[in-house]
């Protein structure tokens, strides 16, 4: 049977195996086990796995002659154990060999006096070694000769792991058990009087003999009575508590190996029973050699400290939070459970300073704690821990005898916080976005305007990418704008979407409650027959939200998603307070959208339908709204024919913009009409316009411009109000502005104004404009008016080409009004630039032909009316117009007639043959003819009255030297397609 086997029990563990378990067993054991318990376990564990008799693990005594002390037995009868007390460094025995070579050894047991050991037994020893030198042996009473190198290679490893356990150690941290400590066994009135009035000890040590002088303080505080010698260190080591003396000795030797000051705090065991607490400090003296020679130093008694700090200890030892006390020189002192499992094991805590634990050292820890020492001030902060990456909260309370530390885990309240703060910036964006979106729902007055800001701003906040608006119409929905479709499914979507039909949109609508939904499979399972359509748009998530104002739906706002989407509450409740904002931007769009239409309308009726086309020009005009938002302005233009083939062109801005302006346009342009029919000259009209303007109120102003093209002299005569001077284009393509007085404003001047005649050549071009369009914010007039001079000089060159004045009038009209088009697409500025309209009139003008124009001067004598009958009768007869012959004859006799008896001279006869045949009597006086109802026993009174009957119409013109009084006959049909003076 194998060694490894044993009937009824399965397969046993090999060597090898169990002494790895067992090396596993002491690595899972509790780090704050006491030095004893260290000591013992790995005892047991050693003699186990090599099978020994029994086992010892002596300490080590710095400076003595029998160096090492026996700590700890396992297995060994008690006589057996007494021989091994101590050993001195010379004694030939496995322990100190093992501590002199500082490896393994092995020793054959000697006869005497281990007689009672069987033979081939021996003592294996290793060394207990640290980094800062030797503690102890670990020794193993063997039976079957020297261990096998397995063997050994196991205990040198248990001797390692005992070892770390003892050079980490420190004083137990709770406090003295009842067993150790009772004040009331304290006895002797000398001893317990000295105890009270003796506080501080001194020692001598003289490293090279191990003698000590220790004075009466330092024996009364370990519980000697003055007096009593203590000669040496072996002796006064008995009084130090067994867990620990190896972290006394490694104190020590840690002192006499660097030459640094020593400082440790260890428990005594009394004489009389009693243990306490002391702290000793110390320092090596050095010989001339510079090596250590002695130890001087201080003692004191520190029970009552300790048991002070024991109370509060047990109280602090489970606190939830990490606790922990350094001394002046930021030694720790005391941990608690829960400081231990942050910063390590209390054994390798005590007697270090804090910052330099390799666990705590983050930046800037030592400055804080030193500035905190200070000033005296408690204070705390946050630190990343290093090796955990944890955040914690310290807390430093400094004290006049070392600082108290506080530690508490932060890190998931830190995640929490900044979790609430990124909510918070979250709800801080949405909020910033809500007010933005106001604002900018605020400006918006067009139904477009609103959808283009919904989509900049409300789809960004949720991570949207598709937008559409419908608006209740009657009993159906209709698509009113979208954003973020393209064309194609634009194009297969319905216009118009009866209520009645089940869709996620209509739905909305007649519930007034929003339609959420999530997922594609979602949409198909509650629509299945628009889930292609709605699909089409590549959307996975919508939202159909209603649209409610003053408590009734007036659409549906569908906001759609790229993937599928969970809608949070918080997601409904901002997407339902936004569909309220956006529905009232809405509403208020659809108000201003119809405002705005019957305000267009109001106003393209009153401005003229289709431009007069008179003997004398060729015009074409064009009117310009302002941006789109804009409210109407009062922007207006005409073309008004006058007696004697003269016409005159207008052009006019009321100041400011709305209905108002609209109807206060309406109204100037019909005063204008009428003042015009009376034959004013431009000045006095203006000045009858200025008094109409000024009587709507003080915040009522116009601008116009009137000008009167005569075709028989090529005269033009211009008043102006405050409008910008028109631009001259010859023929020759040069183009200029007149030099026209720019009177102040209707409403704003004081007459008379100023006129400007100007000499036209045939053919050219006038050009009238209001102020929008050669100004903006960012163009002043005089670089609009440049502008239009390059312009306008760029067409003229072209004039020859089809479509100007040559080709005929109709083909000249198109060509003008593509001018007009031309100027307004180059000099008006783009949206957003401008919010004034603009108004342009362009007028080519055409002179009458000399040989169509017959001028007569009459004497002041009843022979007059014959003469003008005889030159009628001539000139007639030349114009091949003998129809008209007898009519004219009479209509210019009985005007000379009315001239003789009741004016004045000069008079002059002027015939003009034009689209018409033009009559003309002119004399000196200024008395207006009425046309008076003769009763039948009248013999005069007739006369206007007849030519009122034999012409087509009539009128009056006063001129700076008279009047003259005008008829027109129309032509015959043939000679009015013969006629072709007029060019």
């Amino acid at each position: 049977m194998s060694t490894q086997e044993m009937p009824g029990h399965g397969t046993a563990l090999g060597p090898d195996q169990a002494e790895l378990s067992r090396i596993r067993l002491l690595m899972s054991t509790r780090s704050d086990q006491s030095h004893t318990d260290s000591l013992r376990l790995a005892l047991h564990q050693a003699v186990a796995g090599l099978g020994g008799l029994g086992g010892m693990a002596h300490l080590r005594v710095p400076s003595d002659d029998r160096p090492l002390r026996l700590m700890a037995t396992t297995g060994l009868p008690r006589e057996f154990a007494q021989q091994w007390e101590t050993l001195g460094w010379h004694d030939d025995v496995a322990p100190v060999r093992a501590l002199r070579e500082k490896k393994f050894v092995w020793l054959a047991a000697v006869p005497e006096p281990q007689r009672w050991l069987p033979p081939r037994s021996g003592i294996a020893a290793v060394p207990l070694l640290t980094d800062d030198g030797s503690l102890g042996t670990l020794s193993v009473v063997t039976v079957a000769g020297p261990p096998s190198g397995t063997r050994r290679a196991f205990l040198t490893t248990l001797a390692h792991w005992a070892a770390q356990r003892l050079a980490h150690a420190a004083p137990t941290p709770a406090g003295p058990s009842p067993t150790w400590w009772n004040e009331d066994q304290v006895t002797g009135t000398r001893l317990q009087e000295a105890l009270k009035a003796v506080r501080v000890g001194s020692w001598d040590w003289d490293l090279r003999t191990g003698d000590g002088v220790w004075d009466d303080a330092t024996l009364i505080i370990f519980g000697i009575e003055p007096g009593t010698r203590v000669g040496r260190i072996d002796e006064f080591v008995e009084y130090v508590h067994p867990e620990d003396l190896p972290h006394v000795v490694s104190a020590l030797e840690r002192a006499v190996r660097e030459h640094t000051p020593h400082s440790v705090e260890y428990r005594v065991c009394r004489p009389d029973g009693t243990v306490g607490w002391v702290e000793a400090r110390g320092q090596v003296m050095l010989d001339d050699a510079g090596e250590p020679a002695r130890m001087v130093g201080t003692v004191w008694d520190t029970t009552h400290k300790r048991m002070a700090l024991d109370a509060v200890g047990r109280s602090l030892r489970h606190l939830s939070d990490g606790f922990l006390t350094t001394d002046a020189d930021w030694r720790i002192e005391f941990v608690n459970l829960q400081a231990e499992t942050i910063l390590g094991p209390a054994q390798e805590l005590f007697s270090r300073v804090l910052w330099d634990i390799p666990s705590v050292r983050a930046a800037g820890l030592e400055q804080r704690c030193r500035k905190a020492a200070a000033t005296g001030t408690p204070t705390g902060f946050d630190i990343r821990w290093p090796a955990t990456h944890r955040w914690y909260h310290l807390r430093l309370v400094p004290g006049p005898e070392g600082s108290t530390v506080y530690f508490t885990d932060v890190t998931d309240k830190r995640r929490a916080d900044k979790e609430r703060a990124a909510a918070r910036r979250a709800a801080a964006r949405r909020t910033a976005h809500v007010g933005q979106l106001n604002e900018a729902l605020a400006e918006a007055v067009t139904m477009p305007d609103v959808v283009t800001i919904v989509a900049e701003r409300v789809l960004p906040l949720f991570d949207a990418t598709g937008l559409f608006v419908q608006l209740v119409a009657g009993d159906s929905l209709v698509v009113a704008g979208s954003s973020g479709y393209t064309e194609d499914f634009l194009a297969c979507f319905p216009t118009r979407t009866p209520l009645t039909v089940s869709a996620p949109h209509t739905e909305a609508v007649r519930t007034r409650a929003p339609q959420y939904i999530e997922s594609r499979g979602e949409f198909h399972d509650r629509y299945p027959g628009l889930s292609d359509v709605a699909f089409s748009g590549g959307k996975h998530a919508w939202a159909f939200l209603p649209l409610i104002v003053s408590g009734r739906p007036v659409g549906c706002l569908a906001v759609s998603f790229p993937k599928p989407r969970e809608f949070s509450d918080e997601d409904r409740a901002l997407l339902t307070a936004l569909s309220g904002l956006i529905a009232q931007a809405l509403e208020r769009a659809r108000l201003y959208d119809a405002a705005y239409t019957r305000a267009q309308e109001l106003q393209r009726g009153l401005l003229p339908q289709t431009l007069p086309s008179p003997p004398a020009v060729t015009a074409a005009a064009l009117y310009v709204p302002a941006a789109d938002g804009a409210d109407v302005g009062g922007d207006w233009y005409d073309v008004i024919p006058l007696s004697a083939d003269r016409v005159a062109l207008v052009i006019g801005d009321v100041m400011g913009h709305g209905l108002a302006e609209a109807a206060t346009m309406g109204r100037l342009r019909t005063a204008l009409h009428t003042l015009a029919g009376l034959e004013l000259p431009p000045d006095e009209l203006l000045s009858h316009l200025n008094d109409l303007v000024s009587d709507l109120g003080d915040d009522f102003f116009a601008t116009c411009l009137y000008a009167v093209y005569d075709p028989t002299t090529h005269v033009c005569t211009l008043a102006s109000a405050g409008q910008p001077p028109p631009a001259l284009v010859q023929p020759d393509g040069t183009v200029r502005f007149v030099d026209l007085p720019r009177n102040p404003p209707l409403g704003a001047a004081t007459p008379p104004f100023e006129t400007v005649e100007l000499t036209v050549p045939e053919e050219s071009l006038l050009v009238l404009y209001t102020d929008g369009l050669v100004e903006s914010a960012l163009r002043d007039i005089d670089s609009g008016m440049a502008l239009m001079a390059d312009a306008l000089g760029e067409v003229q060159r072209r004039a020859q080409h089809p479509g100007s004045a040559a080709s005929g009038r109709e083909p000249d009209k198109v060509h003008l009004g593509r001018l007009c088009t031309e100027l307004t697409s180059t000099l008006v500025p783009a949206e957003g630039q401008t919010n004034d309209d603009a108004a342009v009139l362009v007028a080519r003008t055409h002179a009458l032909a000399a040989e169509n124009v017959a001028v007569w001067d009459l004497p002041e004598d009843p022979v007059a009316a014959g003469q003008a009958r005889s030159h009628v009768r001539d000139r007639l007869a030349d114009w091949r117009l003998d129809d008209l012959v007898m009519v004219t004859e009479l209509i210019v006799s009985e005007l000379v007639g009315n001239v003789i008896r009741h004016a004045r001279g000069p008079i002059r006869l002027r015939l003009i043959r034009s689209r018409s045949l033009i009559c003309e009597v002119t004399d000196g006086s200024l008395t207006t003819p009425h046309v008076r109802r003769a009763i039948e026993t009248d013999e005069g009174g007739r006369g206007l009255q007849l030519v009122a009957a034999l012409s087509q119409r009539w009128g009056t013109r006063y001129t700076a030297q008279g009047k003259s009084i005008w008829t027109e006959q129309p032509l015959p049909d043939p000679s009015r397609d013969a006629a072709t003076g007029v060019r």
